[in-house]
């Protein structure tokens, strides 16, 4: 047994410093608790806001106050020219980046006969085509042997009505994860998803009533409604180099509500 082996690391232990993290949609909710997640194990963190400055710079805030670096840094992520321009003013500002982590994304739901051009091109504009923009300004800037992770979504793999072009976002966002694990293989970039169930979330608030709550509750396997923590431990796992041998997976973090 090696010295190591005989010394555990404790909770403690900074898993990401010197790490320096961008997580989009970081202001609120999942993206926010991720964000705190990754300061927590030590990682600079740049903060991706759209539209609520206030919100990411309350984030910003607690991230200080944990003793991290962070910045809060306004881009539309499905803007190509956003997106570079937001990643080039981490690079001036931090360096290279080491994590990404694709959040941003918007909810809608719409029947068969109710989706217009509008609706589709709103979800797969921030759903697809933000995280392909957001990525590859990212990897001009990436650091070898990082690791992108994309949230996805337990609706990939069920039918609910009214979610058809939501439910597509996420599934076309696991094959991206599949594929660009391959490619990126050979620069020791790890590419991964984490798809939430039914999380506590401003997405969750808008989308279930109250009184479908104790159904959900019912189905899950654990037998409670996930929370931001939940879903930001398991990004800080796939972040750290615990993680390292892992790609090219999608990971279910919804206390078994689809099993």
């Amino acid at each position: 047994m090696t010295l190591t082996q005989q010394q555990p690391k404790t909770a403690n232990t900074k898993r990401l410093a010197g790490k320096v993290a961008l997580v989009t949609g970081g202001s609120r909710g999942i993206g926010a608790a991720i964000a705190l997640r990754l300061a927590e194990e030590g990682a600079t963190v740049a903060v991706n806001y759209n539209s609520n400055k206030s919100a990411a710079d309350k984030v910003v805030r607690q991230i200080t106050e944990l003793g991290s670096k962070a910045v809060a840094l306004q881009a539309n992520v499905s803007s190509e020219e956003e997106s570079v321009r937001l990643v080039e003013e981490i690079g001036r500002t931090f360096g290279k980046i080491d994590i990404l982590v694709n959040n941003a994304g918007v909810h809608e739901t719409a029947l068969v006969d109710q989706i217009t051009p509008e609706h589709f091109d709103h979800l797969f504009g921030v759903n697809v085509k933000g995280v392909i923009a957001t990525t590859v300004a990212a990897l001009k800037n990436f650091a070898d042997g990082g690791r992108i992770i994309n949230i996805s979504s337990g609706a990939a793999r069920v039918s609910f009505p009214g979610m058809s072009v939501y439910s597509a976002t996420k599934a076309a966002l696991d094959t991206l994860t599949r594929i660009w694990a391959q490619e990126l293989g050979a620069r020791r970039i790890t590419v991964n998803g984490v798809a939430p169930g039914t999380t506590v979330s401003d997405m969750y608030h808008a989308a279930i009533a109250p009184e479908l709550e104790q159904t959900f509750i019912d189905k899950t396997a654990l037998g409670r409604i996930g929370q931001p923590d939940d879903i930001a431990a398991v990004v800080a796992f796939l972040a750290s180099d615990e993680g390292g041998w892992v790609t090219g997976q999608t990971i279910a973090a919804d206390g078994g509500i689809n099993i």
